[in-house]
């Protein structure tokens, strides 16, 4: 019994046999037919793409099947795009759907000098060699034709396609030089299913609504609608009615014949490069074989569904086109497909036993890219005191008095302005951070100091925040997007999981995203708001890989992190999320009211930056009890530390974290070793919300042998009101864990051996 795809090469020979032979044979250069733009040598390329592209699909499964191959998601019914690697740039920026076989081939071929069919087969292998990812995934990208690796691409790329369009515009009105032209347009290819994704709507959503205030957002959305998503049909007309009617968003069909689809899709490229708007092109097509080689198809659809399906395989109809055009005749697109399989098979043969990925350090070496000294001396670098004067009229931050400009909030504020005095390509913008100044104040006055290109407020949507600073990111600008609130960020997670940590892992480094997005959040702003505004869960974010967390605590910390920040984003691709505490951002106290403990000096540039692995050390050098904690915990610990001292004779060092990923794991060990009690004072939640876990872990697996002990906040969401008390970690709590932690809590008579000597605040 013959397999589908046996059936489906034997229709495409059939159509072969019942083509009718014209009498006349076209040029290269002459028109497929009168009227359409479509040539015929074009046509016989595309064709070629397409076949190409088929037998790569086949190919997939016999690999799978030999057990060289890890990947079998076929392009196969999706051939027609192929007119869009045609009509489309080599430098316009393209994020593909995972069926985008014969448009990447396409591409490859008007560029030149890539041997795509090859590359294709390394991912599919997994090889080492796979020029875009290096063996970790099997994706379409490439750097020379500027298509950014997507995985599973379930609408989850749209945010970001629409960030590089808006941020094309952006960045030649800063005059900031981009490696692609000027009237580059994005290109950003989806299936119906993942129309539907929240996702996909809210970048549809965000380039509507740009285009809808006057901005230019040139991207080509495509939606390559095969009518179902893995079992789940598609209603018909589903796509049209839902995206025809929208304002603000120009929709065009692409059906029928190849030259028809080609014209339609020549249109919508111009109309897009042109006008500089958003346009969305329905494109129809089939899918062929299933989801991918696990699924067996006839599970949910019958033999006449399938039949039915094959029978509008877009190559035949294509076949059929060029012989009855005089483009090409029956041998000629024989020799065509012969040649496609063959040069697909002995690629195949060849690639089949090449190395794969192996170590742990050269597979996460992209996402781990690190280099100090690039970092410091980007951090650290001075300048112009000119330009600071001008920059600050009212006197230099450094030489505030008031406590109000002394605080964690005004230092940040101060920090973002000097930032952007010395980084042109950087760009401050979320909800209310513009002409407000940002709900706690933290921007303000940056828009009248730099102006609504850089300092700007978006719609509200954290997906759509984070999409537009990945999209800037990847064409030279350095983000700073802010979410209001730690909790509003879980609404968008997957924009810095799936999306922005991701880039680098599945292009091996050679795309990355640049960002810092700053986040206010953690709780102990007396009960105000409830939850969504004091978020205590931050686990989700250590569990990325490759995302820098980074917590400060006090107001001059603030800016030499922020600075550190900013420098492992430029110098190393790096995603940083700043997590701002709020019941910091304008504290002025430590122990009593009025005592001024927790306002600090401004770090003028030029001085020292904070990089991960840098903690903070508070107290005596012999102590007996080791305080670890961050943000708030850090100041509930010094005032615990104090009370332990003068009431209890028990002299206590407190640690601060600053940076939670990674988490400066040899710091710990070395000061619990010197104290040889350790408390871990966690404000986030019990179990898997914080960090608590982690450091304890680790000291055990290290051997660490003295007392340990955490205190950490309630496994609840923070209520409203004084309520909120109850369920987060409490001075309190910290004496009493110390004093049960030291026993009779008198002191040590002498420090450990290896007692470090550290000063408070180093």
């Amino acid at each position: 019994m013959a397999s589908r795809i046996e059936i489906v090469e034997e229709n495409l020979e059939r159509a072969l046999q019942a083509a009718d032979t014209p009498g006349v044979r076209l040029m290269d250069g002459d028109p497929l037919r009168s009227g359409h733009g479509l040539t015929a040598g074009t046509a016989l390329r595309l064709f070629e793409d397409q076949v190409t592209s088929r037998a790569i699909d086949v190919a997939a499964r016999e690999l799978r099947r030999e057990g060289y191959g890890y990947y079998t998601i076929s392009s196969a019914g999706h051939e027609q795009n192929a007119v869009l690697g045609e009509l489309s740039r080599t430098t316009d920026p393209a994020y593909l759907h995972y069926r985008a076989g014969a448009l990447m081939l396409a591409r490859a071929r008007r560029y030149g000098g890539i041997d795509a069919v090859r590359d294709t087969l390394l991912g599919i292998c997994a090889a080492r060699e796979d020029p875009i990812s290096g063996g970790r995934h099997k994706v379409w990208g490439s750097r020379p034709l500027w298509i950014l690796p997507q995985t599973s691409t379930a609408g989850s790329h749209l945010p970001k396609a629409v960030g590089m369009a808006f941020a094309l515009g952006r960045a030649g009105e800063l005059a900031v030089e981009i490696e692609v032209p000027e009237d580059s347009i994005v290109l950003c290819s989806f299936g119906d299913a993942s129309a539907n994704h929240a996702s996909a709507l809210a970048g549809i959503n965000a380039a509507r609504w740009t285009h809808r205030l006057g901005g230019a957002v040139p991207i080509l959305f495509v939606c390559e609608d095969n009518g179902i998503g893995i079992s789940v049909e598609t209603p018909r007309r589903w796509i049209q009615d839902t995206f025809s009617q929208l304002s603000h968003l120009e929709y065009l069909r692409a059906a029928g014949d190849l030259d028809e689809i080609f014209e339609t899709a020549a249109g919508a490229v111009a109309r897009c490069r042109s006008a500089r708007v958003p346009v969305f092109l329905h494109l129809e097509t089939v899918r062929l074989w299933g989801h991918a080689g696990s699924d067996v198809e006839s599970a949910y659809r019958s033999v006449a569904e399938i039949e039915a399906q094959e029978a509008r395989d877009p190559l035949p109809g294509n076949a059929r086109l060029l012989i009855e055009t005089g483009a090409a005749s029956p041998e000629e697109l024989r020799a065509c497909i012969a040649r496609a399989r063959d040069r697909v098979r002995s690629a195949a043969a060849a690639v089949s036993g090449s190395p794969r990925l192996q170590r742990v350090s050269e597979i996460a070496a992209p996402i781990e890219r690190y280099d100090p000294e690039a970092c410091r001396a980007s951090a650290e670098a001075a300048s112009a005191a000119a330009a600071r004067r001008s920059l600050f009229p009212g006197g230099l931050p450094e030489e505030a008095r008031a406590p109000s400009r002394r605080t964690l909030g005004s230092h940040l504020g101060s920090a973002l302005a000097d930032e952007m005095l010395r980084r042109p390509e950087m760009l401050v913008f979320g909800q209310d951070v513009g002409k407000k100044g940002g709900v706690y104040a933290v921007t303000s006055g940056l828009q009248s100091k730099f102006g609504r290109a850089r300092v700007f407020d978006t719609l509200l949507d954290e997906t759509s925040i984070l999409g537009v600073a990945q999209g800037a990111a990847h064409i030279g600008l350095l983000p700073v997007p802010e979410i209001q609130y730690l909790a509003f960020l879980h609404n968008a997670l997957d924009q810095l999981r799936g999306e922005a940590c991701s880039l680098g892992f599945f292009s091996a480094g050679q795309f990355q995203n640049p960002l810092v997005v700053r986040v206010a959040g953690l709780g102990y702003q007396s009960g105000f708001g409830g939850h969504f505004h004091n978020d205590d869960s931050i686990g989700a974010l250590r569990d990325i890989p490759g995302l820098l967390l980074a917590v400060p605590a006090r107001g001059d910390d603030a800016v030499r992190m922020l600075r550190g920040a900013l420098a492992l984003a430029r110098e190393c691709g790096r995603v940083v999320c700043f997590l701002e505490p709020i019941a910091l951002y304008h504290e002025k106290d430590l122990h009593a009211p009025g005592d001024g403990g927790w306002l600090f000096d401004y770090p003028p540039p030029g001085g020292a930056a904070l990089l991960p692995g840098e903690p903070g050390v508070y107290g005596a050098s012999h102590s007996e009890l080791l305080l670890v904690s961050y943000a708030n915990g850090l100041r509930l610990s010094l005032r615990a530390a104090r009370e332990l001292e003068h009431a209890h004779g028990i002299r206590a060092r407190v640690l601060d974290l600053r940076w939670l990923a990674p988490l400066p794991f040899e710091a710990v060990r070395a000061h619990a070793e010197a104290c040889g009690r350790v408390l871990v004072v966690d404000e986030c939640r019990a179990t898997g919300g914080g960090v608590a876990d982690a450091l304890i872990a680790d000291l055990a697996e290290a051997g660490y042998g003295g007392g340990l002990r955490s205190v950490r906040s309630a496994d609840s969401y923070v209520p409203l009101g004084p309520a909120a008390d109850a369920v987060l970690v409490s001075q309190q709590e910290i004496v009493e864990e110390a004093l049960s932690l030291c026993g009779s809590g008198g002191p040590r008579s002498a420090g450990r051996p290896g007692d470090s000597g550290d000063s408070a605040g180093s």
